[in-house]
């Protein structure tokens, strides 16, 4: 009898527990070389965790738009997402400095501010009434605006009505201000508004146009680069530190590297989609210097309004500091 109960115990010891599951949702297709990026991550953790993480992706906006999945996280039915900064920003804000229209003229400018600003967005996070941990940053490359009708000045987007995020009041009252047309939707919802003109217009990355097939109902592309869609991949804290310590280490290298592969796919994809998007119909709409000049004044003609009602002040001016030093520091960089 005994033998048998000191057998079993043994036998219990020898079964591996059962994995912790991070469910993870992203807008981000399913098939596009984003989300085989992130299939590879959630495989290299079960790797490295000796199988007791295993990170369920669910890919295509399955769970909403990028709100929807931060309520989620938050109500744990999510443990994780990768976001958008339209995501982030429900969670600080402040990450919407890193995103002002026409405010950065590079990536290398982005990044350089990002870095900068990094450890105090990241505190907020991690301080935030549901604490967040990030586990990558990334982006989808330069928004242009993708259109139904030829776009080539700010007066010539005003007539058409633009997709903004529903929910960002303070963005929609903002593109107003300007004199333009903001439709609020959920992301989710934007194919659908395309093609029954509900909007006409919409800011977004040609990689996002590409894989999210936008570019057939708005055929048109302003060859301005208006603002980076920068982007973090983050999880509840909590669900963090459920994870044993000793392999937490590892799995952040891992997406820290996953965030870099992203990065790098985005800037080397950029040219190579609208290429292939021309291809297949679209008209990018040319813009000479003096246009361009009137976008820039456009944009900063809303950075009044963007600091301190869109982007916190402390945060837009701490972006303009930073991005200002490396300009003097790199003279000749602003190719706006």
């Amino acid at each position: 009898m005994l033998a048998t109960v000191v057998a079993s115990a043994v036998l219990l010891q020898a079964q591996p527990a059962e994995a912790q599951k991070i469910k993870m949702a992203t807008l981000v297709p399913k098939g596009s070389t984003w989300h085989n990026i992130l299939m590879e991550m959630a495989a290299k953790w079960r790797t490295l965790s000796g199988g007791r993480v295993k990170v369920i992706i669910y890919p295509g906006g399955t769970h909403g738009d990028d709100p929807d999945v931060v309520r989620k996280i938050r109500l744990k039915s999510l443990d994780a997402g990768v976001l958008t900064a339209v995501g982030v920003a429900e969670i600080d804000p402040s990450v919407y400095a890193l995103g002002v229209p026409m405010m950065y003229s590079s990536y290398e400018e982005v990044y350089h501010v990002l870095e900068k600003m990094r450890p105090g967005l990241e505190a907020r996070l991690a301080r935030a009434k549901t604490p967040f941990v990030v586990l990558n940053w990334a982006d989808g490359g330069w928004s242009r605006f993708f259109t139904k009708k030829p776009v080539a000045t700010p007066d010539d987007l005003r007539k058409l009505k633009l997709f903004t995020w529903a929910g960002d009041i303070e963005a929609v009252t903002l593109w107003k201000s300007a004199g333009f047309k903001p439709v609020p939707l959920a992301a989710t919802d934007l194919s659908m508004a395309l093609k029954t003109k509900l909007v006409e217009a919409l800011s977004t990355p040609p990689q996002v146009a590409v894989i999210s097939q936008y570019f057939h109902e708005a055929q048109n592309m302003t060859d301005v680069r208006w603002q980076l869609l920068l982007g973090a991949t983050v999880i509840r804290k909590s669900a963090w530190e459920k994870i044993p310590s000793d392999i937490r280490p590892a799995l952040l290298e891992a997406a820290r590297e996953a965030g870099t592969r992203l990065r790098e796919a985005v800037r080397k994809s950029g040219e190579r989609d609208v290429a292939a998007m021309k291809k297949r119909g679209l008209t990018v709409v040319p813009v000479d210097d003096a246009t361009r000049k009137l976008w820039l004044e456009t944009a900063e003609m809303m950075y009044p309004r963007i600091r301190g009602k869109v982007v916190p002040a402390t945060a837009f001016d701490e972006a303009m500091r930073y991005r200002d030093a490396y300009r003097q520091a790199n003279p000749g960089t602003d190719s706006r």
